[in-house]
């Protein structure tokens, strides 16, 4: 039996976008733990630094494609503002509220980078320790609300990506709860930009 995938060709886009999303969120967000902690060990920070911007703005990409995917699905005929403002869709609302929320804090906080300067250095760092909880948002909005969330391939790629960046952020709660000295911060400023 052949099944047509014309007429779902939106939702698979926007599985697999939410799939890519969760996968690169959480690289990044591992990534971005690694360098705080100094779990990176000997490997160049700048180097470290452009892999994890450009995971955050592939990350974000699929997050914008996973949202925009939806508008052309002819199950649930979302609204831009379904998609966009809490609360206001009907399906499984609290879920969606919760992936929205998520998106719009992965995508804000991410791309404060490029305001670090208006914003101040110590300021922003301040306010990028908040991109933890944006992916924590996303993580639960996959696992709630994901077509594929209670499959076992979806819970093993699921784990395989979270558990270190979980592992990371204990150990990096842990180092601010004991009063740690934070770790020596590369000067971004001096950092050339990816190419």
């Amino acid at each position: 039996m052949h099944v047509d995938p014309v007429p779902h060709l939106f939702w698979i886009t926007s599985r697999a976008a939410g799939i890519s999303a969760l996968v690169l969120a959480s690289l990044s967000v591992c990534l971005g733990l690694m360098m705080s902690t100094r779990v990176a060990g000997g490997v160049r920070r700048p180097d470290l630094r452009v892999l994890h911007e450009t995971l955050a703005l592939s990350a974000i990409v699929a997050i914008a494609v996973h949202g925009a995917a939806l508008l052309g699905d002819g199950y649930l005929h979302p609204s831009v503002l379904d998609l966009s403002i809490p609360f206001v869709s009907g399906y499984k609302t609290a879920w969606t509220s919760i992936g929205v929320l998520s998106g719009w804090g992965v995508a804000l906080l991410g791309l404060s980078f490029y305001y670090r300067e208006r914003i101040g250095a110590a300021r922003w760092r301040r306010l990028h320790r908040f991109t933890a909880l944006a992916w924590l948002l996303g993580l639960e909005h996959s696992l709630g609300e994901g077509t594929d969330a209670g499959r076992l391939w979806f819970l093993a790629m699921t784990a395989t990506v979270a558990l270190p960046a979980l592992a990371l952020l204990l150990v990096r709660a842990r180092l601010a709860v004991r009063g740690a000295s934070p770790p020596r911060r590369l000067a971004l400023d001096r950092v050339p930009p990816a190419n």
